[in-house]
């Protein structure tokens, strides 16, 4: 499926986005701020003002350091406003809303439970998550479409439970509290990833209008995990399917090694790709089934790939050079996997539309 600016002239709005070098981000941070949504980065030296403050424009996620040289950069064909709510910053147009929150984890003497000590983790997380349903709902964007979550030392264990699973207990109290699980058909697609010591950080981009989940036939709803995993499952779907009319978005969720709910090929990094990547496909296919009028296969995507160890770029960048085309945006990235016997993790994106915009 190809899609162009020309394509979206009717179009009220349309949706860019793009990998970039941190010195084509800052020029178009700098030169061109109107439709500029964000610009998202995964170095914590990446650019400040002359003050030493970080624009609001800009989001500096402290991972490893080890990975492409790249930027995240979101923008959009309408005029964009910043704004800032309790602990979120968010930059908004018409159609479309980006945003971003970072909360330290801090031991709390009681949460909102009948005065019960609730794992630090667990109490970040649903106030993260309790913030941006409450500036969602109130600035009329329902439509949660991307999640990308950043939890510090994620396979790390504390108050006796591992922090995604503190992580996860926290973000579906919030979704309970907002009633935002009773139909599945809006469930966001999302990433969890673990970023070095520091806060939890979220952001997410948010719609006019609700996109419909996509689940992998191979795989059990996340939603619907067995409570070895913990005491409360992980609330996103597999996949996030938006029609904008001639520009229709898939998003898919961090994609890992697992058939039904079980880890598959531990230890070996390789294979982990290849069945990641037979679940991505396996997503694209059932979208093309359910999503009238749209067709994807595995070239259409730009791809973010996480690695455990960064030593297994080669092997990783083999098998997938192997399976898309070298024309395909692949941005890699060393970090944590919400599973500790997971080496490799790739989300993916497409139908956005790529490059510049007058």
């Amino acid at each position: 499926m190809t899609l162009s600016a020309n394509a979206l002239l009717t179009d009220p709005e349309a949706l860019y986005f793009s990998y970039a070098p941190p010195g084509e981000a800052v020029l178009q941070s700098l030169s061109r701020p109107k439709g500029l949504l964000g610009i998202i980065t995964f170095r914590t030296d990446f650019f400040r003002d002359k003050d030493g403050a970080t624009p609001d424009r800009i989001l500096q996620i402290p991972l490893s350091g080890r990975g492409d040289d790249l930027c995240e950069v979101w923008k959009t064909t309408q005029p964009v406003v910043a704004g800032t709510v309790g602990d979120i910053s968010y930059r908004c147009s018409r159609d479309f809303l980006l945003g971003s929150i970072a909360l330290t984890v801090a031991d709390v003497p009681a949460d909102n439970h009948h005065g019960l000590i609730s794992p630090p983790l667990q109490s970040v997380a649903e106030r993260a998550y309790r913030q941006i349903f409450s500036l969602l709902d109130h600035h009329g964007y329902p439509g949660l479409l991307r999640i990308w979550n950043f939890v510090p030392n994620i396979n790390g264990v504390s108050h006796g439970l591992e922090h995604y699973r503190q992580f996860n207990m926290g973000r579906q109290e919030a979704f309970l509290a907002h009633s935002r699980l009773p139909s599945k058909q809006n469930i966001p697609a999302a990433s969890a990833l673990g970023s070095v010591d520091g806060p939890l950080i979220v952001y997410f981009l948010a719609a006019r209008h609700n996109s419909v989940a996509i689940e992998n036939p191979r795989q059990i709803s996340a939603y619907h995990y067995p409570r070895e995993y913990g005491p409360s499952s992980p609330t996103f779907s597999r996949a996030g399917w938006i029609d904008l009319g001639q520009q229709k978005i898939l998003f898919i969720s961090g994609t890992a090694s697992i058939i039904g709910h079980q880890t598959r090929h531990e230890g070996d990094v390789a294979a982990q790709t290849r069945e990641s990547m037979a679940n991505i496909a396996a997503v694209i296919a059932e979208t093309n089934r359910v999503a009238a009028g749209s067709f994807y296969d595995l070239n259409d995507f730009s791809y973010k790939v996480y690695l455990r160890q960064f030593t297994d770029l080669p092997v990783v960048r083999a098998e997938l050079d192997l399976l898309v085309t070298p024309e395909a945006p692949v941005f890699y990235l060393q970090a944590d996997i919400c599973r500790a016997d997971l080496l490799v993790e790739i989300e993916a994106t497409a139908g956005v539309l790529h490059g510049g915009m007058a």
